[in-house]
């Protein structure tokens, strides 16, 4: 975790440098989520609805902008285990992690945005449940990337965001030292508004 904020602080540092202004807001949104478990055994469920709430910042570069985010993420998943013998186990996961995206696009007409980069995932509270109580075994990593890309759109002070977050894992097991996961996979809508 303290290698994910001193990076997050270097690169905004360097960055700032190099900025043509920096914009700073508020922001709030829904995911729909549904979990992609790769396994004949394991059944995906239905697409659950979640929150994330936070900060975030623009750096606009040459051509380019920087959106980096501090976001608080509630999202949930469903699942069922299905083994030879045994009856058909329903689960529900509940995951409370803190997201940091950093987002890298540039803008088209004006107000149109096309967007990419990594999510950093750091664990806060997550339990996964079967039949509502707590399964007391559940691992889950405490810190993993994946990654986001999108649109976005720009109306005056208000900035709206539509982007799909996915895993790494089918590509990297571990990345700048991070691992990776099968994250749920879920598409986000968010809204910020720039204050300053």
């Amino acid at each position: 975790m303290k290698k994910i904020i001193l990076s997050f602080a270097l690169l905004t540092i360097v960055l700032t440098s190099y900025s043509q202004g920096i914009y700073i807001g508020p922001k709030v949104g829904l995911s729909q989520t549904k979990l992609d478990l790769k396994s004949d055994q394991f059944k995906n469920g239905e697409s659950k609805f979640g929150y994330h709430l936070g900060v975030f910042a623009r750096i606009n570069l040459v051509g380019l902008y920087l959106q980096p985010e501090v976001l608080f993420t509630q999202t949930q998943g469903q699942f069922s285990f299905d083994a030879e013998d045994q009856p058909i186990r329903e689960y529900d996961a509940d995951f409370n992690r803190v997201d940091i995206p950093v987002m890298l696009g540039f803008k088209m007409f004006k107000l149109l945005r096309v967007q990419a980069g990594p999510v950093a995932s750091i664990n806060v509270n997550s339990k996964l449940k079967e039949a509502g109580e707590t399964v007391r075994d559940a691992d889950f990593r405490s810190a993993t990337i994946g990654y986001q890309a999108g649109l976005g759109l720009d109306i005056g002070n208000l900035i709206i965001d539509a982007k799909y977050e996915s895993a790494l894992d089918k590509f990297t097991g571990s990345m700048a030292g991070f691992n990776t996961d099968q994250r749920t996979n879920q598409w986000i809508l968010s809204v910020g508004f720039r204050i300053f």
